[in-house]
Order: C-alpha cells, then structure tokens, then sequence
C-alpha cells in the first residue's frame, strides 16, 4: 500500500460523495408508501397518496389554524418539575428535561391569541411530542389560562387536544386537572363565548373525559383516536369483538358522538365560518349553516302555540 491508495481516494470520495440525511424520505404509517420530505412538509403532514392525517407538532398546528399563520403566544405559569419525587425506571424530574431539550416547549400545550377567519380567537393546542400530550398540573394551568384569556380578550376558546391521558408521574395531581378544564369551560360559557374542540390523533383517556368532550362544536380530523380507554382494554373486559373503525373519527361521527371530520386543509376556513356564526357575523346562507343547524340551537324557533281552552283546563285539573 502507498500513498496513493491510502491518501488520494478518500480524497476523492470526499469531493464527489456527500452525507444524505436520513430523514429526507418518510414512510406512511397508513399506506407505507414512500413520500419525500419537503412534499410532506407542503401538505402539512397529510399523506399525498392515501390521505392519512399524521400528527402535526403544536407550533405548526398554530400557525396552520391562525390567520396568515400569526399568532401570539401567551405566557404560562412555571412549571413545577416534581410535585411527587416521582421514580421509575427514570426519575422524573430527568424525564422532563429530556423532553424540554428535545422539544424546546416547557410541558404539553401552547396557548395563543390571533383571529381565524377574522374572528379573535384563543387556542390550547397539545404537543404529543412532549412526554405524549400528557395532562398534568402544567396542562390543567395552561387550559384554564386560556379560558380566562379568552373571556378578557372577549374571544373563542378553541382547544386542540393531541394526548394519550393523565400524566402518571403526577398521579391524583394529575387526576385533579380534570375538574379543573371543566371549571375552565363553565368559565367561558358564563360569559356567553364559544368553546369549539378540534381533535385530533389521539385523544384518549382523563382528556377525553373532561374538556374534550365539551365543546359547543365538536371536529375531529380524519381518522383521528378517539376514546377513554384502549381497544385491547375494552376488548377483554366486554369480551367481545369490537366493530370496525371502533374510536376512529368517523366512527363516532356516524354515532353523534361528533359533529363534523374535516379535512385539516379545510380546518382553518371551517373554524372561521363557526366562528362568524357562532358570533352572530355570519349570512344565514352560508354552506356550512344546515350542517350546523341540526348542532346549534335556532334563536328564532318560537314556543308551540297552547289550544284555546288548554290553559283552563289545566288550570282545573
């Protein structure tokens, strides 16, 4: 071996072959079809061959659901790193700082303020990315913040959850946010404001059983989770076959449990009609009105008129 062997090819190599990274390509859980990153990218995350809706990180979410993609985000309270002195296999002031420096978001939802489709608006959306969306003292502060901003700002509370439940580092603190969103939600519907739930994949567990399964409106993406518990829970303890599509979107669609699947290319213009009639902003003709009007209440429905003579006689019996 000389020089020329040891020295002039890894030169060369250097100069013609370069490092690809690894992430250029993405698999579709759904069709396991193949797709191109920056494709991805441009359709949000929904896959260009079958349509399958993948999880979308908060910030992304945000700036997709808010006008012009602006919006403002609202400051939190601190974080409490571990109420508990929680210990697994890790402890768990050790796993929350792993997800801060993977993330770069202190816990598990976003607040933020801005309009969609005109309409000033405030958004709880969930990070799954962060220790799966948990729901956690952090959480429990960060929806009720939003409510009490909204009712300020005299605008919509849109939450967006994306969470596999309760954070079980946090055990009965943990539990106790689930009153805690509810109480959040009478806020704003004291004040007379709109509360509209957009789910998305998944919304499982003490989310899905308090806040999330509030709202005025009800949207889910497609083929999103939704349910308290898992499907291999419920199966052995009904022991029973569950049907097809049990917990996805449209399943619970089809059984009134939601009141619209939409398409997260459509989300933001949806919103924004809701919004505007919900808000009293809207043309009674626009498209969306007979989808709704079997979901909103009709102002203008009278009482039905009594029979003369009904009013007396019941007065006498």
């Amino acid at each position: 071996m000389n020089w020329l062997t040891n020295f002039v090819p890894p030169k060369l190599r250097q100069l013609v072959v370069r490092d690809t990274p690894e992430n250029l390509w993405l698999q579709c859980p759904n069709c396991s079809q193949m797709l191109f990153h920056r494709d991805l990218e441009k359709a949000h995350k929904v896959c260009t061959h079958c349509g399958h809706h993948m999880r979308l990180g908060a910030k992304e979410r945000l700036a997709l659901m808010f006008d012009d993609g602006a919006y403002t985000l609202a400051d939190l309270p601190p974080v409490q790193s571990d109420p508990l002195r929680f210990r697994d296999q890790k402890r768990y002031v050790d796993r929350m700082k792993d997800a801060q420096s993977k993330t770069g978001l202190q816990d598990a939802v976003l607040v933020a303020e801005g309009t969609i489709g005109g309409m000033p608006a405030v958004a709880a959306a969930f990070a799954f990315e962060f220790m799966g969306g948990s729901m956690g003292i952090a959480v429990g502060d960060a929806i009720l913040r939003a409510a009490r901003l909204a009712v300020e700002k005299r605008a919509a509370l849109i939450a967006i959850p994306a969470s596999g439940g309760a954070r079980m580092q946090e055990g009965i603190l943990s539990l106790m946010q689930m009153p805690r969103t509810t109480v959040a939600v009478a806020e704003v519907r004291e004040a007379g404001l709109p509360y509209i739930v957009v789910m998305t994949d998944p919304t499982t567990g003490g989310v899905s059983a308090s806040f999330a399964m509030l709202g005025d409106i009800a949207i889910s993406e497609p083929g999103a989770a939704i349910g308290f518990a898992g499907q291999r829970v419920i199966r052995e303890t009904i022991r029973e076959t569950l049907p097809e599509g049990f917990q996805r979107a449209e399943y619970l669609f089809a059984h009134g449990m939601l009141d619209m699947v939409v398409h997260r290319h459509e989300m933001r213009e949806t919103l924004g009609r809701i919004l505007g009639m919900l808000m009293h902003r809207v043309e009674a003709e626009d498209p969306i009105a007979d989808e709704l009007s079997t979901v909103l209440p009709d102002e203008d429905v009278q009482a039905p008129s009594i029979p003369a003579g009904a009013d007396a006689a019941a007065k006498q019996e």
